[in-house]
């Protein structure tokens, strides 16, 4: 019986992975016609730094049919990532506890948002500045020219960085949750927060201080975000481990008042 269970849950897994595979592959199938395009908008913060007349280069002979392959991939990717997400709910959910399904639901929904809002800040904000402050310390005697394969190793490291940035609030809540630390552990750590907040800001992002302020800034804002926010997750923690007295007990603590009652009685 239980490897027939084991069996059914490898089952259902594979299902559920095929229809994700599926519908990536659908999306990126609609993508495709339209995949120079999407680079050339992944490429708009870029473009408008450098100076006019300017263009990016491919050095490779498959990459300007390649990069855009791949950007369209990235992009089918973050179109997909709620039905994955809701993939992975629905095969994990009926193993879950009611209060354990009330929690991972909106953290799920939470993250997903997150990610993305770091992805567009990084876009519309941090692009912008770091391109033209780049830009405009570079050598006059140069041409800036970035090659595109490049460009996109540099647009991708960063946007894992910053969105993986904004699930700091995520992280310091489901830590509280757990128990692994408290609040006020956690405003104790604060100072060593903002250093690692710093160090690895130094170490994601390319090596101006420009970018690594843009990066280690939020973070140490969305760590207070996460503080606060943990509150809340801390009292619900607490009424979900109050266990109403059974039957038995209640009888017991009756009987008990009722021989007090007695004995003042008498």
């Amino acid at each position: 019986m239980t490897q027939d269970t084991f069996i059914s849950h490898l089952m259902e897994l594979r299902d559920r992975l095929l229809r994700s595979v599926l519908a990536f592959a659908i999306v990126l199938l609609c993508l495709f016609p339209w995949a120079s395009d999407l680079y050339d908008l992944l490429a708009y913060p870029m473009m408008r730094a450098l100076p006019e007349g300017t263009k990016m280069i491919a050095t490779g002979v498959v990459t300007p049919f390649l990069v855009p392959i791949k950007v369209a991939m990235m992009v089918a990717f973050v179109i997909v990532l709620p039905y994955v997400l809701y993939q992975a709910w629905a095969f994990v959910a009926p193993g879950l506890y009611a209060h354990e399904k009330r929690l991972v639901m909106p953290l799920v929904v939470a993250s997903t948002i997150l990610f993305l809002l770091g992805i567009a800040f990084c876009y519309f904000f941090v692009f912008g500045v770091v391109f033209d402050f780049v830009n405009k310390i570079a050598p006059k005697s140069i041409t800036v020219a970035p090659d595109i394969e490049n460009y996109l190793s540099f647009v991708l490291t960063l946007f894992l960085a910053f969105g993986a940035t904004f699930e700091v609030p995520i992280a310091v809540i489901l830590l509280v949750r757990m128990g692994v630390v408290t609040i006020e552990q956690l405003k104790d750590a604060r100072p060593y927060f903002i250093v690692g907040a710093f160090v690895v800001a130094a170490v994601v992002t390319p090596p101006d201080v420009v970018s690594q302020i843009l990066l280690a800034a939020p973070m140490c804002l969305l760590f207070e975000l996460g503080i606060f926010f943990a509150r809340f997750v801390t009292k619900r923690k607490q009424e979900d481990d109050y266990q109403a007295p059974s039957a038995a007990e209640m009888e017991n603590e009756l009987d008990k008042i009722e021989a007090e009652e007695k004995g003042r009685g008498g």
